[in-house]
């Protein structure tokens, strides 16, 4: 078994831990009313969008997202939280530099022993989700389940179906299909964001991500035989039927959207597999970037 595959096995164990940590922590994450701003990079950067949709739709406060490279500088917050699983990635240590002093921040990482702990105000650390992997599974799932759980948008439903996407088996002809695209509502566009990194990291597939309403204009037009459309949470009406009209596969994403991710992540492993790659070693990444000066 792969890194990547023991550690998003290990998902529903986390989240539980996760949502425990959620009050243990209350002090270091953002409370109602706050103007807050969610950054991180990569997989981490889509964490945020989900986030961040999620606590503005629960009426907590106004709430952005941005990759930490693409902070606005002129922009005001109550509170910036930053998602970083090693701790040392170099924009968003650049960033919580910038904002000292001026900007209350808080840092959720995997590991305890990185310069992200000197360069936040309040820190959170998920060291039961840290990863030996390059590809993002359990880290980037638990601290958006931490995030949840703060929102009280957690329950052990969520666990459930975690473990469901774990033992039942993929779609058939799934793992065959040459092209896939991910879609999203509200808060679930983060999710197919993240899923299409994870297939393109893990297996180097032909992956898209879109607002599912935005498939519509001009996406749809390369679904057919041999391409599969996937759903985070519920569809928009007739889209099932126009995507099927097309020849494509549609998935229907019937569990939580969080554990929706979780077959996605199977699905990167499983396709990795049939095309002869190793998803442990994915081409020209690295588990940090950290950028030389």
């Amino acid at each position: 078994m792969t890194h990547v595959e023991d550690e998003l096995n290990s998902q529903p164990e986390c989240w539980t831990r996760a949502a425990d940590q959620a009050a243990v922590h209350e002090a270091a994450l953002p409370t109602a009313g706050e103007r807050v701003a969610i950054v991180g990079c990569g997989t981490s950067f889509f964490m945020a969008q989900a986030a961040a949709a999620l606590r503005e739709q629960s009426g907590q406060g106004e709430t952005d997202a941005f990759a930490a490279s693409e902070f606005p500088a002129g922009r005001s917050y109550d509170r910036v939280v930053a998602l970083t699983r090693s701790g040392t990635t170099t924009e968003v240590l650049e960033l919580l530099r910038r904002l000292r002093g001026h900007t209350r921040t808080t840092a959720v990482t995997a590991d305890q022993h990185t310069p992200v702990m000197g360069s936040a105000d309040d820190v959170v650390v998920l060291g039961f989700a840290d990863e030996r992997s390059v590809v993002q599974t359990r880290f980037a799932t638990t601290a958006l389940t931490l995030l949840r759980a703060h929102l009280g948008l957690h329950s052990d439903a969520v666990v459930g179906d975690a473990r469901t996407a774990l033992d039942t088996p993929l779609p058939e002809g799934l793992v065959d299909c040459a092209q896939f695209t991910f879609l999203g509502r509200g808060w679930t566009v983060g999710l197919a964001n993240e899923a299409g990194l994870k297939m393109r990291e893990a297996s180097l597939a032909w992956t898209e991500a879109y607002p599912a309403m935005e498939y519509r204009h001009g996406p749809i037009s390369i679904t057919t035989h041999g391409t599969a459309t996937w759903m985070f949470g519920e569809a928009p009406e007739g889209l099932a039927e126009q995507v099927r009209g097309t020849g494509g596969l549609w998935v229907d994403g019937g569990l939580d959207p969080l554990a929706e991710l979780v077959r996605a992540q199977r699905l990167a492993v499983a396709v990795a597999a049939a095309r002869g790659l190793d998803p442990d070693r994915p081409r020209h990444l690295t588990r940090s970037v950290i950028l030389s000066h």
